[in-house]
């Protein structure tokens, strides 16, 4: 039987994705899958180098056949950088370089020739003050890559007594501009992916998931804000008609506890720092990042670069196994 493919790109050259690409080619096992990194090969040689590890890698063409996964051993679809990279010193000159991993594992999965991608860490200033001034994350890079209208960031983490989903109603704002990014139209469209994407990808028939506020106390019946009244609870009444299962909007202070969560299979925050702390607190190094709506399988890790701990050989993979993992996941539910 053909393994699924996954291509991981390995971000910001100077952090540590491109030793959590060979931290991870040093133990395949229980994966059933082959994972492809998309970077520099000499980069990642001389990261192997500095950190001591035999990793053998194999420089292929997209399309190329695939070794079968072998504990030791990487395969790689070349990106060349634009200018050598030290490890924990940013150089935005690689902003290019960063990106162009990113279109090429988008057009292999698109091609069918790879099933998913998972994404290692960028740096998002890095890539701004490279020259690429209207870039805000992985999340829109890659929604305006495929086309998408709309997608769902969506951080999930099994550390917890039931799995743990959280989606993101808004991404990478300012907070003062959060309240006039929440629309009901919008609000419509992130729940009717996120429902959709519940039961395709991760087999849950009839999700229920928990919405919540976006004031304290979810606005307190308009004494703390009119946004639950005027747009979120509409928006949940219209929903409801189409058959959801919805709870809220709820005060987040309080959904965040076992009452609630114990019968939830998502919760829809407003905001990223809403429910995103939450959740890492739960199981960071142990979450993956999901973006839903794409068409496509993509998954990420829930950390940063850590320019600290770049070429220490200190860094954790455990999310980057978990982000691989999940996405194996989601490709066998898609076939």
């Amino acid at each position: 039987m053909t393994l699924p493919v996954l291509a991981l790109t390995t971000g910001e050259p100077a952090g540590i994705g491109p030793e959590l690409a060979l931290a991870a080619a040093r133990d395949w096992q229980q994966l059933d899958a082959t994972v492809v990194a998309v970077g520099d090969p000499d980069l990642l040689a001389e990261r192997a180098r500095r950190l001591g590890w035999s990793v053998e890698l194999d420089v292929l063409a997209p399309g190329d056949a695939l070794p079968a996964p072998i504990n030791g051993r990487l395969p790689v679809w070349p990106v060349s950088l634009a200018a050598p990279s030290t490890p924990g010193r940013l150089d935005p000159a690689n902003a290019g370089y960063v990106l162009k991993t990113l279109d090429v594992a988008i057009e292999a999965c698109q091609q069918g020739i790879a099933d998913a991608m998972v994404t290692a860490p960028l740096h998002k200033g890095a890539i701004i003050e490279g020259g690429h001034v209207g870039f805000t994350g992985h999340t829109e890079y890659l929604r305006d890559a495929c086309g998408a209208e709309e997608v769902v960031m969506m951080l999930a983490t099994e550390r917890t007594a039931r799995p743990l989903r959280v989606a993101l109603a808004t991404t990478h704002l300012p907070l003062s501009r959060v309240s006039s990014a929440i629309t009901g139209p919008g609000l419509i469209r992130v729940v009717r992916i996120l429902a959709a994407e519940l039961e395709q990808r991760f087999d849950i028939a009839s999700p229920r998931i928990l919405v919540c506020g976006l004031n304290p106390h979810a606005g307190e019946d308009g004494h703390l804000g009119r946004e639950e009244i005027e747009v979120i609870t509409p928006a949940l009444n219209r929903l409801r008609e189409e058959g959801l299962d919805l709870i809220g909007p709820l005060p987040a202070d309080t959904l965040f506890t076992p009452r609630h969560l114990d019968h939830a299979d998502a919760v829809l925050a407003m905001y990223h720092d809403q429910g995103l702390p939450v959740l890492k607190y739960a199981g960071f190094g142990q979450a993956a990042n999901i973006t839903l709506g794409l068409g496509m399988v993509r998954t990420s890790v829930d950390h940063g670069t850590a320019l600290d701990l770049a070429g220490t050989g200190l860094a954790d993979a455990g999310s980057l196994r978990v982000a691989l993992q999940v996405a194996r996941q989601m490709t066998a539910r898609v076939h």
